[in-house]
């Protein structure tokens, strides 16, 4: 975690019993983040419906024992519908634009990988390799994300069961090299 160091982004996979179409419609639904997060940190939306491709914005409402309540706009910026869907979260009333101006570098993704009619890989990414150097060390170069994204996955998939979840197959794969960008992404 210093500075020049290569940081590659964080990666967490769940196998869930449930088709990629239902598990995008609950994360593509801000109203239902609260419910999927493993942080602790999510109050709930403060915007309402779903996101429905690039560019769209959804606000959440946060609480961190370090800054209290406050706010994150997050810019949609990858939408495959019931592939893979991505954010890059800003600070509340900051500048909103795809060259991420107004955001502190970082972007969660979740990549769905149908395995059969029934059963998908989902994958929650989170990259902070365009962050500054302090956002970084704060994060442990993202690896001090990784109990609360297997949470998030664990809770996902009973949000997508119906509380039957699936057998457990959560587990970091470690921190590979971010791909190029993709149609359907903002670069």
């Amino acid at each position: 975690m210093t500075e020049g160091t290569t940081c590659v982004p964080v990666k967490v996979q769940r196998t869930i019993g449930a088709p990629a179409d239902r598990i995008f419609s609950v994360l593509a639904d801000p109203g239902r983040h609260q419910e999927l997060d493993g942080s602790g940190m999510l109050r709930g939306a403060a915007t309402e419906g779903a996101v429905a491709g690039l560019g769209d914005v959804f606000t959440m409402k946060m609480f961190f024992e370090g800054m209290g309540d406050y706010q994150m706009d997050n810019l949609i910026v990858a939408f495959e519908e019931d592939r893979r869907i991505a954010w890059a979260p800003r600070m509340h009333g900051t500048e909103l634009a795809a060259d991420d101006s107004g955001s502190n570098g970082s972007r969660w993704m979740f990549e769905l990988e149908p395995q059969g009619p029934e059963v998908t890989l989902v994958t929650e990414v989170y990259d902070c390799s365009a962050s500054p150097a302090e956002v970084r060390a704060t994060v442990a170069d993202g690896t001090a994300w990784i109990g609360a994204m297997e949470a998030t996955l664990e809770r996902l998939d009973a949000a997508c069961t119906g509380g039957r979840q699936s057998a457990p197959s959560v587990g970091s794969v470690g921190r590979g090299r971010q791909s190029a960008p993709s149609v359907g992404e903002l670069v």
